[in-house]
């Protein structure tokens, strides 16, 4: 584990931040924030940090992102960002948890994502770049974003679970 002490900054240009649900029960939905900052520090002192802006949601569907934005979901005008903060690793080798609070509309619960660090890599520009991938399963309704409309055929237009996945390329800071 020692090869990917250090500290990182996440790289947005070649870093994904995105998620999907159902939509209808019956197909997915897929979209991203573009917009972030994330720092993270692995070795002696294990922490990292995430500043989401909620504005920046793209679901390559305008009529859709707006109304994501909008109080029937992010309230974007009154929480502007989402913020994750680490409290926790179990990292053994390439893969395991990493736990923290996660703050979305005010609200604030634990999560933990299933990471797997992919490695590292020197860069064209020297900079070394630590690879990883990390998931969550959430509950939309636990951070007040509870907007449903119920289906004619049963069920309901958009799921409760959002599925998380990050793909991180981060720059080591301390070289």
């Amino acid at each position: 584990m020692s090869d990917f002490n250090g500290t990182y900054t996440l790289d947005p240009a070649h870093s994904r931040i995105g998620f999907w649900l159902r939509h209808a029960m019956v197909t997915k939905v897929r979209g991203e924030f573009t917009e972030f900052d994330s720092s993270l520090s692995y070795g002696e002192k294990n922490a990292a940090s995430a500043v989401i802006k909620v504005a920046s949601i793209n679901t390559s569907n305008d009529d859709r992102d707006n109304h994501l934005r909008s109080d029937d979901f992010f309230a974007v005008e009154t929480y502007p960002e989402i913020t994750f903060t680490a409290t926790e690793f179990n990292i053994n080798g390439n893969a395991g948890t990493v736990t923290g609070d996660l703050t979305i509309k005010g609200i604030t619960k634990p999560v933990t994502l299933d990471v797997e660090i992919s490695g590292t890599a020197v860069d064209p520009d020297g900079q070394t770049r630590l690879g990883f991938e990390a998931t969550t399963l959430l509950n939309r309704t636990d951070f007040g974003i509870d907007f449903n409309a119920p289906l004619n055929t049963g069920g309901v237009l958009i799921s409760e679970d959002i599925h998380i996945e990050i793909e991180g390329s981060a720059i080591r800071q301390d070289a």
